[in-house]
């Protein structure tokens, strides 16, 4: 794979995108928008997610299809920040209407950007897309997460925003296309993130992954290799088999190669998938093959359909025009090209600490860098782990989230912020600049901390480390919806917390206290080799985990381990 630097993979091909394409997008800050104006009234709608899928998720924008796109680093979720940004950058006074794939760091990140808008007054609303029949049964469709069709609920909601539906009609159109839309995929090949030296899951010789994701995660099981018409006759079953009971027969259909699927494979596919549906009384309307929803360079196929009714062919047969998708005719070229604002940054001051806060605080800086270091020498390993079962992106998202977090504390510090500001300021960089589920919970816990921490404390010991603990846990709770046991870094962290509690019961010093629990949170997290996922991109592929302790607990008794200095 091509790049400059892995962690700027994403900041480097936005430059070049948008240098591709001048005419149809410009860089705002979070992501991308269309480069001309919205026809007055028009509701604003945003996708988004990590980069790595294109033409989805940011090759869509234009007349007929998104306004703007929140871009996250490779496979993972925008911040928050992100998320406002973009918003900001396309509101008008209509409504803002945030549609995503079903995943947790888009849920978290997304929603959490909404209740800000609407708190500042605007009228936004989040929709989850959950086409991939494979991630979980029809009884559990709320736990189904995004996959190819995401194209096609996408193409709806912009069609329908575009002919000037209400709020309330975009959000049931949304919902109806969501409803009417199935996925199912087969991997033959994991895909490489950009710097990495293996792909994130290898496929054993003369076998298939059934029904992976499209982060790189792997099939929730395996199959022998099979010809291009048994593939075929395997998608067609699974994307059939939930049909609505309405169904009238005409179907939008994309047969998707994920990244280094050649057209001509997709093809030979593509024989036998229209003979299958034709076969069984299906219409195929303006059908697509080709590469719509990738995963870098991920070997595989997929097969998405979407079982129309009448509103649902206006819609899908509607115009659009955007840089890597155009049907009909559109009035984009001769639309007047938007201004954006330039956002300027605001530099917080800090009200003078107490002498205990402020001596906290240095140690506090210190404890964020050697965090910083163990997590990068670990970057390697915390992948594999994840690589297992889930994305494989988490070593990663950690170095950038400790790094960010590391730099803000330093700054927040030489600008006079004492204990509790320092905390706050690098739990805000981490989720700001981070993004993905542990973004978020990383940087909300470490604000929640800070604020029990405080700049005034005349002392600091084990009872307030745990109070902070406590806080730090019970706000990743209240965000995430994950739950002790659910093979998380809460299985890490909540023991610590309890033990830490313990410690401090029992009036041992800060210092005694804090290693004998950093103990227990290690073993904890060891522990969670013997679990199996209950929530995240890991749970369609649970079994698989079995074995292999959770990254996401083994980084947070990492970090654990190194706030005391050797």
């Amino acid at each position: 794979m091509l790049y400059n630097d892995p962690k700027t993979f994403r900041e480097d091909m936005l430059k070049g995108y948008v240098a591709a394409y001048p005419d149809y997008v410009v860089e705002v800050p979070g992501g991308v928008a269309r480069a001309t104006k919205m026809a007055e009234g028009k509701i604003a709608v945003i996708n988004g997610g990590g980069s790595g899928h294109y033409p989805a998720f940011c090759g869509i924008i234009g007349d007929g299809f998104m306004d703007a796109t929140v871009v996250g680093n490779v496979f993972t979720s925008p911040s928050t920040e992100d998320v406002l940004g973009v918003a900001h950058s396309v509101d008008q006074g209509t409504g803002i209407f945030i549609v995503g794939g079903n995943y947790a760091g888009d849920k978290m990140n997304f929603n959490m950007a909404r209740d800000r808008l609407v708190e500042e007054g605007v009228d936004c609303r989040t929709f989850y897309i959950t086409d991939d029949v494979a991630s979980a049964k029809p009884e559990e469709i709320e736990k189904r997460r995004g996959n190819v069709g995401t194209f096609m609920v996408f193409k709806a909601a912009g069609a329908a925003a575009a002919a000037g539906v209400s709020f309330d009609e975009l959000v049931r159109i949304t919902e109806k296309a969501n409803d009417r839309t199935r996925t199912m995929s087969m991997g033959f090949r994991g895909c490489t993130l950009p710097g990495g030296d293996e792909p994130l899951f290898h496929v054993p010789q003369g076998k298939m992954e059934v029904g992976q994701g499209i982060h790189g995660e792997p099939g929730v099981g395996e199959a022998d290799l099979a010809s291009a018409a048994e593939v075929a006759e395997l998608l067609v079953e699974r994307v059939l088999a939930e049909a609505p009971a309405d169904d009238s027969k005409r179907i939008a259909v994309i047969l998707d190669g994920l990244g280094s699927t050649k057209y001509e494979e997709l093809f030979v596919v593509w024989g036998t998938v229209r003979q299958l549906l034709e076969d069984k009384g299906y219409t195929l309307v303006e059908p697509l093959v080709g590469e719509y929803v990738t995963s870098l360079d991920m070997e595989g196929i997929a097969l998405a359909v979407e079982f129309l009714d009448d509103e649902l062919e206006t819609y899908w047969s509607a115009p659009c025009d955007t840089a890597s998708f155009r049907k009909g005719e559109s009035s984009m070229a001769a639309g007047e090209r938007k201004v954006y604002a330039q956002l300027s940054e605001q530099v917080d001051t800090f009200e003078q600490g107490s002498e205990a806060s402020d001596k906290a605080a240095d140690y506090i800086v210190d404890a964020f860098a050697r965090m910083q270091a163990a997590i990068a020498a670990a970057e390697e390993d915390l992948a594999k782990i994840d690589g297992v079962a889930g994305d494989g992106d988490h070593g990663r998202g950690m170095v950038k989230g400790s790094t960010f977090a590391a730099e803000a504390a330093r700054d927040a510090r030489s600008r006079g912020a004492a204990a509790g500001s320092v905390l706050k300021e690098a739990g805000r960089a981490w989720a700001a600049k981070a993004g993905g589920t542990s973004g978020v919970l990383w940087g909300s816990a470490l604000e929640a901390a800070g604020a029990v921490v405080g700049d005034q404390a005349e002392g600091y010991d084990a009872t307030v480390a745990a109070e902070a603990v406590k806080a730090a846990y019970e706000k990743m709770l209240s965000l995430g919806g994950a739950h002790r046991g659910d093979k998380t870094m809460l299985d890490a962290l909540i023991p610590f917390g309890e033990a830490l509690e313990a410690a401090a019961g029992e009036g041992k010093s800060l210092e005694e206290a804090w290693a004998a629990a950093a103990e227990v949170a290690q073993k904890a997290a060891e522990d969670t080799a013997n679990m199996v996922p209950k929530v995240g991109r890991a749970r369609p592929a649970a079994e698989r985990s079995l074995g292999t302790p959770d990254a996401g607990a083994i980084s947070m008794a990492l970090c654990i381990r190194t706030v005391l200095p050797e």
